[in-house]
């Protein structure tokens, strides 16, 4: 190893810009991450047909906000993961959503992690959930081109209490009262539409939002498995569970 440039010291390690990460380095070994060109992409999945379906919520109310998921994650008919947890943590108050390429997601949302530790320290308190947001969007949309990533980031923060951001496919960011995203978001448009109701509390936000993805669950074949739900607020987050069997809404 070269003693100029030992990675494991803090003083030598790359300080990555939010804009680029997704771009190779000079010193960058063949198939790292930035390297991958779309034939190269290609030759690395298996032929056939791979089907990648999800269902993700997220709803604010007033002091907080519900975020809930399924748990299926699927390559084709073969389902991969019954009991993926789709809900991930990029600080103590503030989580995301991930739809699409599980692998994309992961990634993506490793780097905002990273990037809000950095902000962190450099502030000395907790970012606020527009800035998570923003990253989201900036990654996204820079390279909107090699991802495949549907992302809601969700949370509280102390200036402007309990806010959902929607950052789709190509990278747009959209401040809402409550977003649904995934293959099974396209079934439950109209039930969300006439069961949404501005000024509802945390306890018929979580109501509303386990009828709304167990709906999807019963109508998507990408989705299913159990849906999880979090529950952020001044207080923290309440991680809950909720097993197939015991859906409000079941299997037609």
């Amino acid at each position: 190893m070269d003693l100029l440039t030992d990675r494991s010291r803090f003083i030598d390690r790359e300080i990555l810009d939010p804009a680029r990460v997704m771009e190779g380095s000079s010193n960058s070994r063949p198939g790292m991450l930035g390297e991958h060109t779309e034939a190269g992409l290609m030759d690395a999945l298996k032929k056939g047909e791979v089907d990648l379906g999800t269902t993700i919520m997220a709803v604010r109310y007033d002091g907080g906000v519900i975020m809930g998921a399924d748990s299926r994650t699927s390559t084709g008919a073969y389902v991969a993961n019954r009991v993926s947890d789709k809900i991930t943590a990029v600080d103590e108050r503030i989580y995301v959503c991930r739809s699409g390429s599980a692998a994309d997601t992961q990634a993506i949302s490793d780097y905002v992690t990273y990037f809000l530790d950095q902000h962190k320290i450099e502030l000395g308190r907790a970012p606020k959930v527009s800035t998570a947001a923003n990253l989201f969007r900036e990654l996204c949309y820079n390279n909107k081109d090699n991802l495949m990533a549907g992302i809601i980031c969700a949370g509280w923060d102390p200036y402007k209490g309990g806010q959902v951001y929607e950052c789709p496919l190509g990278g747009a960011l959209v401040e809402q009262d409550f977003a649904i995203g995934g293959s099974g978001s396209t079934y439950i448009y109209g039930f969300c539409d006439a069961y949404y109701k501005p000024g509802m509390n945390s306890e018929q936000c979580l109501e509303f939002v386990r009828k709304a993805v167990s709906h999807a669950m019963a109508r998507d074949g990408s989705s299913g498995g159990v849906i999880r739900t979090a529950k952020i607020d001044a207080s923290g987050v309440e991680r809950k569970f909720l097993p197939g069997d015991k859906l409000p809404f079941g299997p037609l």
